[in-house]
């Protein structure tokens, strides 16, 4: 196979292993009686992991054992500097921070449910956020989702066209993934608001963790962090609830990803 199709063998890796698992789970939320085998399948859950899957089995078939490697290797590169702090707190920071705003402006305080699972668990609030984190991290997307997104799409997309045209194009691409899960009855907000929505916000934010990840010599794991935060943070700040938080949320990923724009090169993502 040509070195051009690469992409598209992890398309059709990525989306057709995810899509085996969500399909039939939204076609049974749909009312489809299935077969006993079937609804196992679909309770292993395992979805998610097609990014994961798509991106070492494509990198195995296009570089062998060293790409393999190499593509591992990234994934604890824990060197980030300075970049372990943005990881860490833009999303606390512009979800926290949209919340509050909407408050400021009317908007009630919508319930933390956070607060009360971790009443329910016995667990003190601070260490129960660590778990929730710890989970988030490995089992609830950044692991899954990162090695795809960020460390396939974006790393190979981005020697064929500029850094910022690549991370839109992962971007939209998360975005589509998750498309049979708006038909399988998720109660997650992403899943109960409207579709474009979900496409905006991986527009985004996966235009912000392409940039984490090329200011940090193509770290996924710093990607993996950034993406943790992010479904963490949306987790402990319920703002895609309040309709105001929602809409200030959006202004605020645009400014971030104005200032992104006009402070770094567009074909790189990286200050000159």
């Amino acid at each position: 196979m040509k070195k051009k199709n690469n992409i598209l063998v992890f398309v059709l890796i990525a989306f057709g292993f995810s899509w085996l698992f969500w399909i039939p789970e939204a076609l049974i939320a749909q009312g489809w009686a299935a077969p006993e085998f079937v609804q196992k399948l679909v309770a292993l859950n395992l979805g998610a992991w097609g990014p994961l899957v798509g991106a070492l089995v494509t990198t195995f078939i296009y570089e062998g054992s060293a790409g393999l490697k190499k593509i591992l290797k990234s994934g604890i590169n824990v060197r980030l500097g300075k970049w372990w702090l943005v990881g860490l707190l833009i999303f606390p920071v512009l979800i926290g921070g949209a919340l509050g705003l909407a408050n400021l402006l009317g908007s009630p305080i919508p319930e933390f449910p956070v607060v009360a699972e971790a009443v329910e668990s016995g667990a003190p609030l601070p260490v129960f956020l660590l778990i929730a984190f710890m989970f988030i991290f490995f089992l609830g997307g950044p692991l899954q989702e990162e090695f795809g997104w960020r460390g396939y799409v974006f790393e190979h997309l981005r020697n064929q066209y500029s850094a910022l045209t690549a991370a839109m194009i992962a971007g939209l691409m998360w975005g589509v993934w998750h498309t049979p899960l708006f038909f399988a009855n998720r109660p997650e907000p992403y899943y109960t608001n409207p579709a474009w929505g979900l496409f905006l916000t991986t527009l985004l934010t996966g235009i912000i963790l392409a940039w984490i990840y090329a200011n940090t010599k193509g770290s996924i794991f710093a990607a993996m962090l950034g993406h943790a935060m992010f479904n963490w943070s949306n987790y402990v700040f319920p703002a895609l609830d309040v309709d105001a938080a929602g809409l200030i949320l959006f202004g605020l990923y645009f400014l971030v990803v104005g200032y992104i724009l006009w402070q770094y090169e567009r074909k790189t993502l990286i200050k000159t």
